[in-house]
């Protein structure tokens, strides 16, 4: 039997245990904010919420980041999330360490059906989409957390009950030391698709019956391949089954091979048989080491709602989708960015619990038009019946030729931020702003990212205000958190360059009218001749000020 080459195992980080205060105390100790769970989702609302100024307690049963082992698990952060993580001063990190791409191919059989360029219609400062081991994202996140020092890091502690109060929850924790009580006012689960805190409180998940297969092997070759993402929608080196293949950081591949459902996951992980998948896809001479294998399983699931009570669900312990489009880990990083800014409001006295309630409303939509993008991915990918069979036959047919069936081709359907409906705090509905470069009217250069990092404030851009204006709405604002910007003209307001790239994208251009984005980078709503009085009510309706008693 051949003997493989393995990569030598990546050496994650550890960081200490330290005994909390609590322990030995009588009398619970109550907490604003509690979050459970250090992935992405759980590190990217902490992070958010220290670069507010806000203080938080996060809890996480081991002591790394990661799995043990060097598993890449997710590994594709499309732009929406890079922007927040250019908000939160990691994404110099990540794009120093990541493959930065935007190029993709699809294939059926032999024949490449499709190309596309996702750079083509982006205006933001970060790339359609950058790959990186989840690991070394939640690594960044986790030194940025400590950096900034608001945090409460609590390492080796295990939630072991939860229960609901009247205006708070009551968490049990186990630590090496041993166990203590604590509460909080609001409890983040970000603990992942089988969260103890979910089945504890008895939340349906409504997860889905058949499970989808893959088998991952991150591999290191002795030849690059070409640095873009291919997709075989039924490739013959696989039995028709679908597969992907990205470069990551460190010059390891990941190639995802799809599964029958019924697959002996031991057998199809070991060295030989994905050594056998790996000759057959690339020739019997290809050289390569690997970095590590695994078998990878998941069943959808989606919560009727994001909102229990005191308790927030956000990343996998709402929701679990197919990987198909990059809507998981990416979907959970942006339910932190959602829920973050509101958190903060609240904390600091800016906005009431009607705020809190529209991460529910926002975020709940959101993913289940993720799961039905996905899911229908998912059925092209491994039809289950002859006729959907003979349907991908056709539709594959008519991509090579159409541009319309190519939209069909879910696999091109990446990552894009959510919009989200109307609802009482948006009568409009929101649509994502992306990190347009902008300029000051002496020219000095800025980002929206970076005009929404410091503090946390909605945005209100006026084109062309008069002075008596400008004068009349930072009064009617002034307890409100608003930083108001005019574009072009002289109001004595800060100002910004006119752009019609920018005008554009934000839906506004004309003397007179306004864009409000809000801290997520989400625009709120655009009036088409703005008054300080209209301005100052569109705030109130978006952070709930009009809905609270």
């Amino acid at each position: 039997m051949e003997n493989f080459a393995f990569a030598p195992a990546y050496e994650l980080p550890v960081w200490p245990f330290t005994p909390p205060p609590e322990l030995g105390s009588t009398k619970p100790v109550r907490h604003p904010i509690v979050i459970v769970g250090a992935g992405p989702s759980g590190l990217t609302l902490a992070c958010d919420l220290a670069q507010r100024g806000v203080r938080a307690v996060l809890l996480d049963e081991d002591d790394t980041v990661g799995v043990r082992g060097a598993s890449s698990r997710g590994i594709c952060y499309a732009q929406k999330s890079l922007e927040i993580f250019e908000r939160l001063g990691i994404y110099e990190r990540i794009a120093a360490k990541g493959i930065t791409w935007s190029f993709g191919r699809t294939f059926s059989g032999e024949q490449e059906v499709y190309n596309f360029n996702l750079q083509a219609n982006s205006v933001s400062r970060q790339p359609p989409f950058i790959n990186l081991q989840q690991f070394y994202v939640e690594w960044f996140l986790v030194e940025r957390i400590l950096e900034l020092g608001l945090t409460d890091l609590r390492w080796k502690s295990r939630v072991t009950r939860v229960e609901q109060l009247a205006d708070g929850v009551r968490l049990d924790i186990e630590t090496p030391a041993g166990s203590y009580t604590i509460e909080a006012d609001r409890l983040i689960d970000a603990t992942g698709a089988n969260s103890p805190i979910r089945t504890q409180l008895g939340i349906e998940a409504h997860a889905s019956r058949s499970t989808d297969r893959w088998c991952i092997s991150d591999v290191r070759f002795k030849k690059p391949l070409p640095t873009e993402r291919w997709t075989w929608v039924d490739a013959p080196f696989n039995e028709g089954r679908g597969v992907w293949q990205h470069l990551m950081a460190d010059g390891v591949w990941r190639i995802d091979y799809q599964m029958p459902e019924d697959c002996d996951t031991a057998y199809i992980s070991q060295p030989e048989v994905a050594g056998a998948r790996l000759r057959e896809q690339l020739g019997p001479d290809v050289e390569f080491e690997f970095v590590w294998i695994g078998p990878y399983g998941y069943r959808d699931h989606l919560l009727d709602s994001f909102r229990h009570g005191r308790v927030f669900l956000i990343g996998d312990a709402a929701h679990v989708v197919s990987p198909f489009g990059a809507r998981g880990g990416n979907s959970g990083i942006q339910d932190a960015a959602n829920l973050g800014w509101k958190l903060a409001l609240v904390a600091q006295g800016k906005a009431g619990d009607t705020l809190l309630d529209s991460y529910d409303a926002e975020r709940q939509p959101a993913a289940q038009q993720n799961l039905q993008v996905t899911s229908r991915s998912a059925r092209f990918l491994a039809p289950r019946s002859p006729a959907e069979h003979t349907l991908r036959r056709a539709v594959v047919a008519l991509a090579a030729r159409h541009p319309f069936a190519r939209a069909l081709v879910n696999t091109g359907r990446m990552s894009v931020a959510n919009d989200y409906p109307a609802a009482p705090l948006l009568p409009e509905g929101a649509r994502s702003v992306q990190n347009l470069p902008l300029r000051w009217a002496d020219g000095r250069e800025t980002t929206l990212m970076q005009l929404l990092s410091e503090g946390t404030h909605c945005i209100g851009l006026w084109f062309v205000p008069t002075r008596e204006q400008a004068k009349a709405a930072l009064d009617a604002t002034t307890s409100l958190p608003l930083r108001l910007l005019a574009v072009g003209g002289d109001s004595g307001l800060p100002t910004l360059q006119a752009d019609d790239r920018f005008a554009s994208h934000l839906g506004i251009g004309d003397a007179g009218s306004f864009a409000l984005v809000r801290p997520d980078a989400y625009r709120a709503a655009v009036l088409a001749n703005a008054t300080p009085e209209t301005i100052a009510s569109t705030l109130r309706t978006a952070l709930g000020h009009d809905s609270n008693p």
